[in-house]
């Protein structure tokens, strides 16, 4: 046997038994033996570098990239309807029969749509996986590239971080061309371990199984992804030509006949059929170690999906049922408090740990002192806690036990110690000390933040160890930072500490809106910061403005005019601003500055995608004709752009009577 053909024996034996273990879950080799088959290969593919192939097991990690390529899908990625309830579900099912056409295919042997009660039509039930949509090309059965979902028609090229999920093969059991789809995701087990880690090293931890797939998968270094046991289920596949699949049951079987893992299927006959295989789903749903949030419903027959087709934005022949919000009991051990970036305390319920949602919580927000006395909060007490958005864990109400005591409200700040104070006129208590180490994390994450100044890199771990080694008091300290600052903290090697100077250098040169809510001035956000940018050109024509001056700009108010002069009129303020600038940070206001406003006062909500404006364009230039961007559909709005796959704002438009621009309109309007 020649050396090549040992390299192919050897590769086809690993990529045999990596699925066995990693897609059948049944294993046949023991670890050594496993280690010992991919040591051989690699060995021999040192001695013969000529013979590596892009497919081969070895070549899973790739080289580090500076950032993901934006790459049209070649096959758009729809999103899903969402139904609540059966009720829901039954008119989904009523509308697939009235669309299907009753003189082909075979609805032809079902009758009429007044006897849709008694149709039962084939339909696909299975798990709705709580992760991070991707799109993987195959030629000639090897992997060539893979892509997030993105906005459904450009994802973002995550090959190489793919190529480290060790559930997506390399090679396929058949030469074949094939676009598969799937879901990437954390197992619950491994989510709770990686948790655990972060812990250990002061890190930040993840909110949830999904968050923790979708930041470890977009990792610039693929290395990290391959460290976070990190799975796929695939969902669907394309297939081309004669002998393509004639339903999603067949296609999903010819899936894993060619080694993917895939999401397990029950075909159903007819819309009872489907409601009863979800019941049985959420019954066992909570003890897989994998997150479920419902169960994706699909007419099986292709020719029926082609006949049904699509709206702009999902599948006519698809919807996705949505389980409640999971809510539970448990133990409110004691009442915490926590100091934010305002100085505002903040109580925190630490409870009896419980398994939530597919994760394990153990504190959950109460929000502000209003909020407990209104839920009437104890140590001691039971509450019934849920995610807010499937994210947030919150205390919904309290009942009280035999244990249930009053807590102790705060004196002093449980950070730095200092004496708490209550401001007038607002609800709460603050931390007075202005170089609070808590109070200063708080800042420095925000003035980093996406929204804020967008430097990259700087984690909640760097910022603390920044803070409590004194290295930094105030943001512009931020740009006095070295290489060799960097290099002193923990677990920083010279590459990250280069990154981290380079992210900070290149913001200097930032936005005056983005700028001013990186400051923190209290109740200014972004939007308010983008208005204050449209209406005043410098920072020096803000600091000389008078409360009245500021409370008179639509969208601003009285308290945050007050804030707005108080932070401008703050010594320690206005001397780290002035250090910054010397620093090198500069500022420019890219808005138009006009003294004829036309959209003055005007609130406009942008959804779906511009041809030729990105959204952050557009909001930038009705801002600085004076209007509002807001990022969601009430009765104050005044008009919806609307561009192509427009989400549910463009439902919410009409149902309230709001006027629907297209981009033309909108281009005529600006004009």
């Amino acid at each position: 046997m020649d050396i090549q053909e040992k390299i192919e024996k050897l590769r086809k034996e690993i990529e045999l038994n990596s699925y066995l273990y990693y897609v059948e879950d049944n294993p046949k080799l023991e670890d050594y033996e496993y280690d010992k088959l991919f040591r051989e290969l690699e060995t021999l593919e040192k001695e013969h570098p000529e013979l590596i192939t892009p497919d081969s097991p070895t070549q899973r990690v790739g080289g580090i990239s500076e950032k993901f390529e934006a790459v049209p899908h070649k096959n758009r990625l729809y999103s899903l309807e969402n139904s609540n309830d059966e009720n829901e579900l039954k008119k989904w099912y009523e509308r697939v029969l009235k669309d299907l056409n009753p003189a082909t295919g075979q609805m032809s042997l079902f009758g009429t749509v007044e006897n849709t009660k008694d149709i039962d039509i084939p339909l696909a039930c299975e798990y709705k996986i709580d992760g991070l949509a991707v799109a993987l090309t195959y030629k000639n059965g090897s992997f060539v590239q893979g892509l997030t979902r993105g906005d459904g028609l450009i994802g973002e090229d995550i090959t190489n971080n793919l190529k480290a999920i060790k559930s997506i093969p390399l090679k396929l059991f058949e030469p074949v061309d094939v676009e598969v789809r799937g879901e990437i995701y954390m197992p619950v087990s491994s989510f709770e371990k990686l948790n655990q880690k972060q812990e250990e090293n002061g890190q930040k931890t993840f909110a949830n199984p999904r968050n923790a797939a979708a930041g470890s998968i977009r990792q610039l270094d693929p290395k990290i992804t391959a460290q976070r046991d990190l799975s796929i289920w695939i969902y669907g596949g394309i297939f081309e030509g004669k002998n393509a699949p004639k339903s999603h049951s067949q296609t999903m079987k010819k899936l894993k006949e060619l080694g993917f893992k895939t999401n397990k299927i029950t075909v159903v006959k007819g819309i009872e059929g489907a409601i009863g295989c979800i019941k049985k789903i959420d019954e066992v749903r909570k003890g897989l170690d994998f997150a479920t949030d419902g169960v994706v419903i699909k007419v099986d027959d292709i020719h029926s999906q082609n006949e049904l087709g699509f709206t702009s934005r999902v599948p006519k022949w698809a919807t996705a049922y949505k389980f409640p919000p999971e809510a539970v009991w448990t133990n409110l051990k004691e009442v915490a408090f926590q100091v934010g970036r305002t100085g505002v305390i903040t109580p925190v319920a630490i409870l009896e740990p419980v398994n939530l949602a597919g994760s394990v919580v153990g504190r959950a927000s109460l929000y502000n002192f209003d909020e407990i006395k209104r839920l009437d909060i104890m140590e001691g007490d039971r509450v019934l806690v849920k995610k807010a958005a499937e994210i947030i864990p919150k205390v919904l109400k309290a009942e009280k036990t035999d244990k249930s005591k009053p807590f102790k409200m705060p004196e002093c700040c449980p950070c730095c110690d200092f004496k708490l104070i209550e401001k007038e006129n607002e609800v709460g208590l603050w931390c007075p000390n202005s170089i609070c180490p808590d109070v200063l994390k708080g800042k420095i994450e925000y003035f980093v933040s996406k929204y804020a100044m967008d430097i990259e890199g700087f984690g909640e771990g760097i910022i603390a160890q920044l803070i409590d080694r004194g290295m930094v008091k105030t943001w512009a300290d931020l740009y006095t930072l070295t290489l060799f600052d960097f290099m002193k903290l923990d677990l920083i090697k010279e590459k990250s500490a280069t990154n981290l100077i380079n992210a900070l250098e290149m913001s200097k040169n930032c936005k005056l809106n983005k700028f001013i809510n990186a400051l923190g001035i209290r109740l200014v956000g972004k939007e308010s910061a983008d208005i204050l940018c449209q209406y005043f050109k410098t920072i020096d024509e803000m600091k000389a403005a008078t409360v009245e001056d500021l409370a008179g700009i639509d969208g601003i108010g009285e308290k945050m005019a007050r804030n707005i002069y108080e932070f401008f009129h703050d010594k320690n303020n206005i001397k780290t601003i002035e250090r910054g600038l010397k620093l090198g940070v500069k500022p420019v206001n890219t808005y138009t500055i006009s003294d004829n406003l036309k959209l003055k006062g005007k609130s406009f909500v942008i959804t779906g995608t511009l041809v030729e404006f990105s959204r952050d364009k557009a909001q930038e230039i009705l801002k600085s004709l004076g209007a509002k961007t807001p990022s969601s559909v009430s009765k104050n709005t005044d008009y919806v752009i609307a561009g192509e796959n427009p989400g549910s704002k463009l439902d919410k438009a009409k149902a309230l009577g709001i006027t629907v621009l297209n981009e033309e309109e909108f281009k005529e309007m600006i004009n």
